[in-house]
């Protein structure tokens, strides 16, 4: 979820100057016009987006598929091949995490229960109780997840890898679109490299279909992350009433992005969704060794469906 807020931060930026179907000059000058400040100058030709455009073309290269299904398989493959591993991990760390709740109540209750009694032997205000019970409760919690090397930081990885390469090949593709490369021939290629009715990927999609399929696809990873079965804090719930408007948000913003950089979101939002089903699956949790929990289901997909039915439509 924080994730996507970062990445509707930088997708502002990604804004074209002028038209992205202009010439290489003009567009060159729409990619300082872009970068006010320089920093987006600077983002754009640095090594890390030089790599990504270098991927794509290389996968260009080496499928001779035409431009929009590279961009699709790009995503597939950033996703599955770099993502998905991250995403593994991150749902092993939150099993851990839900199984030693339990254990991290009753501990809670136990110390509660010896905070009252020394507190009265000691004759400590209610005020120093409660500061001794959070000092060691901190302990307690901080030693439980060294025991099971669970701490929730390690958790945000998925993010500091996902927002980064979903910045750099967005500005890649916003680079070939508007000819800010030196490769100003992939601007024609990308012209006439779309298929449907978006045929042309420098230019925004002006039916408004592949960005209401990225709205939509991500108020769907959203609502999947507020079904879940498990309870979510106060914080969570604002978090998700947020990332819900994030998600109308980047309707309008993927409406006037080149077509080639929304194709792109749509593809890895898609891919996003796949894995987020398939890490509910009770055999390719058994399958990657994910710990069962006490919110697992054998039949996830059915309860989901029935919830989101129950929730939206009843």
């Amino acid at each position: 979820v924080v994730a996507r807020f970062v990445m509707w931060r930088c997708a502002r930026r990604l804004l074209p100057g002028p038209p992205p179907w202009g010439r290489a000059a003009a567009a060159s000058a729409g990619v300082r016009a872009a970068g006010d400040g320089g920093w987006y100058e600077g983002l754009a030709g640095s090594a890390p987006v030089l790599w990504a455009e270098g991927g794509l073309l290389a996968l260009h290269g080496l499928t001779g598929l035409p431009w929009w299904a590279n961009i699709v398989c790009a995503s597939a493959a950033l996703r599955t091949g770099l993502t998905l591993p991250l995403a593994v991990h991150q749902a092993h760390l939150f099993a851990k995490l839900e199984n030693l709740k339990p254990e991290m109540e009753n501990l809670a209750k136990v110390l509660r229960y010896e905070v009252s009694v020394c507190g009265k032997q000691m004759g400590w205000s209610e005020k120093a109780a409660r500061l001794h019970f959070k000092k060691n409760m901190r302990r307690i919690v901080s030693e439980l997840y060294v025991r099971d090397n669970c701490h929730p930081f390690k958790a945000t990885l998925l993010m500091w890898v996902q927002i980064p390469v979903w910045i750099f090949v967005s500005v890649a593709l916003r680079n070939f679109s508007v000819g800010a490369t030196c490769f100003p021939t992939i601007q024609d290629q990308l012209s006439t490299g779309g298929i449907l009715w978006f045929t042309d990927l420098t230019m925004p999609d002006t039916t408004w279909i592949l960005p209401i399929s990225v709205g939509l696809l991500n108020l769907l990873i959203v609502e999947m992350f507020a079904l879940r079965k498990i309870e979510l804090s106060r914080f969570q719930k604002y978090a998700t009433y947020f990332f819900r408007g994030m998600a109308v948000v980047m309707i309008p913003i993927a409406a006037t992005v080149p077509s080639a950089i929304a194709l792109y979101w749509l593809s890895s939002s898609f891919m996003g969704l796949s894995h987020n089903l398939l890490l509910r699956s009770p055999s390719f949790r058994r399958l990657c060794r994910i710990p069962r929990t006490k919110s697992d289901s054998d039949t996830p997909y059915r309860d989901l469906a029935s919830t989101f039915y129950a929730k939206y439509f009843l």
